[in-house]
């Protein structure tokens, strides 16, 4: 075992208290053969912190898969939040759907399959009151344009949190012809051009291999 997964390992069994129902939605989801892609429990412990230090009563997230990242938010928005989700899949949603009603969030929790672009900007259209945190963990290739949709449901002081950019190292890597790759580059290089942003990026390293994450608030 490298050290990186090794001391995730430690920060987990120390810090990370991973509950009945987060453990039934990482069952449920292998049972049901969906990816191992969502985020580790520490990555999760941290996104419910920086919605709780946040104080977020409304978070919009793009990628739900199963469910997991979605109930760690859910946890964290408290009584009267809501957590919006969107998931193109609907065999992932379908999964997420039972692992959230198995949680017991299902009122604190809305679940929108389909394309998230269309759907956001559905979201646009109904003058959907704007979100205090975004998550963005979908299709790389997309992330900037999720980026210019996201900030149109976003107001002074929302949060936006945009997750697998370094992508094993590949980030910096000009030459690449990867599309995720290349969606990520895209997407940091217009972070940094909007006016409206203050953002950081940060490489993570543990269980979930070599990547990272962006972390901008809206001015």
């Amino acid at each position: 075992m490298d050290k990186w997964s090794n001391n995730d390992i430690f920060i987990i069994k120390n810090l990370i208290e991973e509950n009945t129902a987060l453990a039934n939605a990482l069952e449920n989801s292998r049972k049901s053969n969906l990816p191992e892609s969502e985020v580790s429990s520490a990555q999760g412990k941290f996104l419910y912190l920086l919605a709780r230090i946040k104080n977020a009563k409304r978070i919009l997230e793009l990628g739900t898969l199963g469910g997991y990242s979605t109930i760690w938010l859910a946890q964290a928005v408290g009584d009267g939040g809501i957590v919006v989700t969107i998931e193109h899949v609907k065999e992932y949603a379908d999964v997420a759907k039972q692992n959230i009603e198995c949680a017991g969030f299902s009122d604190r929790t809305k679940i929108i399959q389909g394309d998230a672009a269309d759907l956001l900007r559905k979201l646009i259209e109904e003058q959907t009151e704007p979100f205090d945190l975004i998550f963005i963990d979908a299709d790389k290739p997309s992330y900037s344009q999720y980026l210019n949709l996201s900030l149109q449901l976003s107001k002074p002081g929302t949060v936006i949190y945009g997750d697998n950019v370094v992508r094993n190292g590949e980030l910096g890597n000009q030459n690449s012809i990867d599309d995720k790759v290349i969606g990520v580059q895209r997407f940091i290089e217009d972070l940094g051009k909007q006016e409206a942003l203050e953002s950081t990026a940060l490489q993570t390293v543990g269980i979930k291999g070599y990547d990272g994450f962006t972390l901008s608030i809206v001015k």
